[in-house]
């Protein structure tokens, strides 16, 4: 007779560990999540979770960086556009899409939550999202100066203040997401905030 595989433990898969931690921690918290509910969770014993992550705080930074950099690429491939008009509009469409992804693959946008600053531990990490929105402002900053330039926006735009609104009205976005805001709702908000943008930058004196 052939013999059963009973006791074997499951196969590992990073990508859904790291999902599934993702999501307690942003349901939980950094520090309202014990290592005995994230081993529980993703189905590891204590030493194969340090063996796999280092530690809690290493499983919570590859968390975070997994679900982060989506927002890097969004901004990095919206200023390629030729447009700044759709600059602005892919910024903001682009990442409610991204804010809100189905729970089955996406645990929800941990960098606007309270999870980031609700332990000493987790400096690192604010550090890394600090550098990430501060890129991002960058790149977005660069595109205006250049619309500026060569004429796309109306003259006297100053382009550190629309940058800041830009990054505003994504960060509301953001913060409206985690507390369960439809998407349909957050695309409304996006597109008039695009409208009323563009309707003004266009304008000009005669």
């Amino acid at each position: 007779m052939t013999k059963s595989n009973r006791g074997r433990p499951r196969a590992f898969d990073r990508d859904r560990a790291v999902l599934d931690a993702a999501r307690l921690f942003w349901r939980r918290g950094y520090s309202g999540t014990s290592t005995r509910a994230l081993t529980a969770a993703l189905g590891l014993s204590t030493s194969s979770l340090y063996a796999a992550f280092g530690s809690k705080a290493g499983l919570f930074e590859e968390a975070v960086r997994t679900y982060a950099e989506r927002y890097r690429e969004i901004y990095q491939q919206a200023v390629a556009e030729n447009d700044v008009r759709t600059v602005i509009e892919r910024i903001l469409t682009d990442s409610v899409h991204e804010f809100t992804q189905p729970g089955g693959t996406h645990p929800g946008c941990l960098i606007s939550s309270a999870v980031m600053t609700d332990s000493t531990s987790t400096l690192d990490t604010s550090a890394y999202i600090a550098e990430l929105h501060s890129s991002n402002e960058q790149a977005l900053l660069v595109r205006i100066e250049r619309a500026i330039q060569d004429g796309e926006l109306a003259a006297g735009t100053d382009p550190a203040v629309l940058t800041g609104l830009i990054q505003s009205v994504w960060h509301g976005l953001s913060v409206r997401s985690n507390d369960d805001a439809a998407r349909e709702g957050l695309l409304a908000t996006a597109h008039l905030a695009h409208q009323l943008i563009c309707r003004q930058l266009t304008s000009r004196t005669p």
